[in-house]
């Protein structure tokens, strides 16, 4: 049985506990925020669940004081930058790494200084980290690498994510800017703090993957307007306001583009998908009608990721790095 620490209990962080009490092969031993006001308190308690005689704490070294674990699992920040400490303290406890940080799923070309320096302190202690979730980490890059296997050559790889904001949680749904008047979605954009984190990850796995030397890569992005009054996300959307993002990443090797990944989520989508299409020989076309519920997916593939995570070597690694990840139980 794996013993990990949760680090970070917002929404998300709330659903993946919830979701590891009900595993046999998962035990949590620890938990952790930097809200002073959860230190102390039950962490069952905190997450709407009986007691589970787990005391949430400041920080990893106060979690471990009485106890051990194997694993760390982040679900704290998108920026690697910021993950970067947090990555430091668990590796200097012995613990093995998964986070949800979306800009750590292939922070390799986007950001090689820290992405050096945390796969360098993590051999250094003998530990593990990936960056996973269902998005970066598995529909838009990983899944699409894996299902070239049967092919003998590719061309071009398009990926199709849309989905329907309105059952997704409320954090999610503030990001990609629903029920933002059209100046406030452009005021956050340019700030950097209203998009979907991780789509240029995502083109640049794939093109290792492929073996592909990007010459260019390009990101979009745009709002999705409301055309009517819409009732169904966390607060009403009138006409005219934005109800979602629309982005779209694209990987260019010399003139020819390689790689387009198209992001769309957006509150009243008339019908969520999933889309993979590889050109190539063969062509193929793979779709999930409905498409998979982000919020269910990260939780669930953070924790089927622990067993893969302990089983590999030290350092910083991808989704194409660990052993195969799947539903341990």
């Amino acid at each position: 049985m794996a013993k990990i620490v949760i680090v970070g209990l917002g929404p998300l962080g709330v659903k993946t506990v919830r979701f590891a009490v009900e595993r046999k092969s998962i035990e949590i031993v620890g938990a952790v925020d930097i809200n002073p006001s959860l230190v102390g308190k039950d962490l069952g308690t905190h997450c709407g669940l009986k007691k589970l005689g787990v005391v949430i704490s400041p920080n990893l070294k106060a979690a471990l004081k009485s106890t051990k674990a194997d694993c760390a699992v982040l679900t704290t920040v998108s920026s690697v930058a910021k993950l970067e400490s947090q990555v430091v303290e668990a590796a200097k406890c012995g613990l093995d790494v998964v986070s949800t940080c979306e800009e750590l799923s292939f922070p390799w070309r986007t950001a090689p200084a820290v992405s050096k320096r945390i796969d360098a302190v993590c051999r250094k202690h003998g530990v593990t980290c990936l960056g996973t979730g269902v998005n970066p980490g598995f529909l838009m890059d990983f899944l699409p690498c894996i299902l070239t296997a049967v092919n003998q050559n590719v061309r071009k790889i398009t990926v199709q994510r849309v989905q329907d904001a309105s059952v997704r949680r409320v954090p999610f749904q503030q990001k990609i800017g629903a029920a933002h008047t059209l100046a406030e979605f452009r005021q956050k954009q340019a700030a950097g703090t209203l998009r979907h984190v991780g789509l240029t990850e995502s083109v640049h796995m794939i093109a290792h993957a492929m073996n592909w030397k990007l010459t260019k890569v390009t990101e979009s992005l745009q709002p999705v307007m409301a055309a009517t009054r819409l009732t169904t996300g966390y607060k009403p959307i009138e006409k005219g306001m934005a109800r979602g993002v629309e982005q779209i990443g694209r990987g260019y090797v010399g003139s020819r583009e390689v790689v387009k990944l198209h992001f769309r989520a957006a509150v009243g989508e008339p019908r969520s998908f999933d889309r993979i299409e590889i050109k190539g020989q063969p062509d193929m076309v793979s779709e999930i009608d409905g498409g998979v519920n982000g919020d269910i997916a990260t939780c669930a593939i953070v924790l089927n990721a622990v067993r893969s995570v302990i089983a590999a070597s030290p350092g910083l690694k991808t989704m194409l790095d660990v052993p195969a990840v799947a539903c341990g139980g």
